[in-house]
């Protein structure tokens, strides 16, 4: 008996050796990084596109700074003066430049001016405690300060997040208030705030306070981003099924009258907004910022 209990003893323990001969400790990797948190990489590409904008409408206007600078360059020969020529018409194009991209970018940044001019204030008491509620906590998950919240009066669904000077902006449609659960209105503001992190605020800004056709608007701003934030969101409040509930209420919610969707406003401003395309009367399952497919896409996380 005490032989058996021996043998196994020492087969126990072969085993255990043989255990550790195949474990293999877990290599970290310090520049990993969640594929569901914004990348630097994102905000800085993100960023350089509105910068690309601004410089590309100044194009004639630079070709033909540039013509002089050079006519000026090859009078060189001429005259040495032609050098300093060059040199200040350059120094005052460059200047000009800057203050131009200075100017739009001040104005993309008073979104929140604009969009409180276009509203009425809506919502109960109790609505506005749980709005502030939630985007206090929400604000502090995503990195983000000095957000004020507004309710606005319409019977739309639909919401947005803009720069406000130094500060931001957050309006919500009393609708959306009213109707939507606890959990959907905080997935809705997380995606608004995802935006934020991924460096879209200055393109889609733009796009709502440039002269553009729609196309233009939306190549600014930049198609299939609303998706994007959709990840980032859903990865921070852990639910994604409480972000694909908001969507799928906005896809089922059609206009009613005098809600301002259906405003030359919301045309122009739509890109800033959660719901790009409130105003389509059906899904759009080839474009990746419906509602309706990005309600799909989370539901198969």
């Amino acid at each position: 008996m005490a032989t058996k209990n021996y043998k196994k003893s020492r087969s126990d323990g072969g085993l255990d050796r043989e255990r550790r001969l195949r474990y293999v400790a877990p290599v970290l990797d310090p520049n990993w990084q969640s594929p569901y948190s914004p990348s630097s990489r994102e905000r800085e590409e993100n960023e350089r596109a509105a910068k690309k904008f601004l410089i590309r409408k100044r194009i004639p206007q630079t070709t033909a700074v540039a013509v002089v600078i050079l006519a000026l360059i090859v009078g060189i020969l001429i005259t040495p003066l032609s050098a300093i020529g060059a040199v200040v018409v350059a120094g005052l194009y460059g200047f000009d430049l800057r203050k131009m991209v200075q100017r739009v970018e001040q104005r993309a940044g008073s979104m929140g001016s604009v969009m409180l001019g276009q509203f009425k204030a809506g919502g109960s008491t109790k609505d506005r405690l749980r709005l502030v509620t939630i985007l206090e906590r929400l604000a502090a998950t995503f990195g983000v300060d000095n957000v004020s919240a507004f309710i606005i009066d319409d019977e739309g669904y639909n919401s947005c997040l803009v720069p406000n000077g130094e500060n931001y902006s957050l309006f919500i449609t009393s609708a959306m208030m009213r109707d939507f659960e606890l959990i959907e209105i905080e997935a809705v503001v997380a995606h608004l705030l995802a935006r934020l992190r991924l460096g879209l605020g200055l393109r889609q800004g733009l796009s709502a306070v440039e002269e553009l056709s729609s196309s233009q608007r939306a190549q600014l701003a930049g198609t299939g981003h609303t998706y994007r934030a959709d990840e980032v969101a859903a990865a921070a409040i852990r639910y994604p099924l409480g972000l694909a509930a908001a969507l799928q209420r906005c896809a089922r919610h059609r206009n009613v009258a005098g809600s301002f969707i259906s405003t030359p406003f919301y045309d122009q401003t739509r890109w800033v907004f959660f719901d790009v395309h409130a105003d389509r009367p059906e899904p759009d399952f080839t474009d990746s910022d419906d509602v309706s497919l990005r309600a799909l896409a989370l539901k198969e996380w």
